[in-house]
């Protein structure tokens, strides 16, 4: 088995004219933050998201980060987090001073689970941070039925696998005062590393720009707000390069193109998956009634770890790259050091060990899929 002859678990890939775009940024001479490509990008994100203001930014981490300074969050502050969710969801709020809470997810969308999110909720909590996980929303009614119940957390969406999911015709993204978008190599939409903060409070617009450029009042001086910019408030430099804004907005350009091919590969999978699921008890992922998915990803749950581990050994001997998922945050050693209280997260504990993600990009072929499932049944034969 060559090299050339795995399948990757994922293949970036050129969709549109995000070329013809780069070298019009560098030929235009803005390739530096809030350009001409930034703008643009901005805008269409803007209308898909109903966001009063998209900012661009290096990552999603960085917006993440972001929100967490707008929200005022520091030491003494308590973030509640999914359990199962990648490092940065956490680390944002951490490195900000504030402690942890861990929330269970609940095991049909693996999205944070509103019951054990009730038991976590004081005064001290600042803000809750919930994953679309798979691009599939959670339950966003029953999470904001218990956030009701504490006005003084604000609700923070991490979206960085649900741009275009919808939930109930509604955006996903659209539902907290902020929400975070990822444009990493790994995502539906990429530009290498990027992110976004939109934001849906117009009271926040005026300190998040701020905040976005270091602190200083510029994009006020730009719109002709005062006659100069100086230093106002804490901040950092947030915003994506112009060049990669570029590259980003000739994959937007092409989303229902993207989504389609995405869409194309989910239900083949789904398809050739069902009768081996059948055969060996495994799970498939459950979009529930209401949810409009954004097909990040295809995963699988195995009846029990000792079946998943023999699935990707077995895969992989076979030139197939199918990869496990998140090491519950509660168990890792930073985990237990930002922890505000010891946790437990039996059900995160419990689909980390079954989970498998198949191998999922663009322009992954029907013979490809057919060859990922032909290795899964034939290493669960093994």
């Amino acid at each position: 088995m060559t090299a050339q002859d795995t399948i990757r678990f994922n293949v970036p890939a050129i969709e549109g004219r995000e070329l013809e775009y780069v070298r019009t940024a560098l030929d235009g001479g803005h390739t530096s933050a809030s350009g001409p490509f930034s703008k643009k990008v901005g805008a269409l994100l803007a209308e898909a998201s109903g966001a009063t203001e998209v900012l661009l930014t290096t990552s999603c981490t960085a917006a993440l980060e972001l929100a967490g300074m707008l929200t005022d969050i520091g030491p003494g502050d308590v973030v509640v987090v999914p359990d199962f969710t990648f490092t940065t969801t956490a680390l944002a709020y951490a490195r900000a001073g504030a402690t942890l809470r861990y929330c269970d997810i609940e095991p049909r969308t693996l999205g944070m689970d509103p019951e054990h999110l009730a038991t976590l909720m004081d005064e001290r909590v600042k803000a809750v941070v919930p994953v679309h996980y798979a691009g599939v929303a959670c339950d966003l009614d029953g999470i904001r039925k218990v956030l009701a119940q504490w006005p003084g957390a604000t609700l923070i969406e991490d979206n960085a696998h649900g741009l275009f999911g919808t939930w109930h015709g509604q955006p996903l993204g659209s539902f907290g005062r902020f929400a975070t978008l990822s444009f990493h190599e790994t995502k539906n939409f990429i530009c290498g590393e990027g992110g976004a903060l939109l934001i849906n409070d117009p009271a926040d617009v005026d300190r998040a720009r701020v905040l976005f450029d270091k602190g200083t009042n510029r994009q006020a001086f730009f719109l002709g707000q005062v006659d100069k910019y100086s230093w106002k408030d804490t901040g950092s430099s947030f915003g994506l390069s112009d060049t990669l804004a570029a590259q980003l907005y000739g994959q937007l350009e092409m989303h229902d193109q993207i989504l389609g091919k995405r869409a194309a590969v989910w239900n083949r999978y789904a398809e050739l998956v069902a009768p081996v699921a059948d055969e060996f008890g495994l799970t498939l992922p459950v979009v529930p009634e209401g949810a409009r998915q954004a097909f990040h990803m295809f995963y699988l749950l195995f009846p029990d770890q000792a079946l998943r581990d023999r699935a990707l050994a077995g895969m992989g001997a076979r030139g197939v790259k199918p990869t496990f998922h998140y090491v519950p945050l509660h168990s890792s050693d930073a985990g237990r050091r930002f922890a505000d209280v010891p946790g437990e997260c039996p059900v995160s504990e419990d689909v980390s060990g079954r989970l498998l993600r198949l191998p999922f990009f663009n322009n992954l072929t029907a013979e490809q899929a057919d060859r990922v499932v032909g290795a899964l049944r034939a290493s669960l034969l093994d």
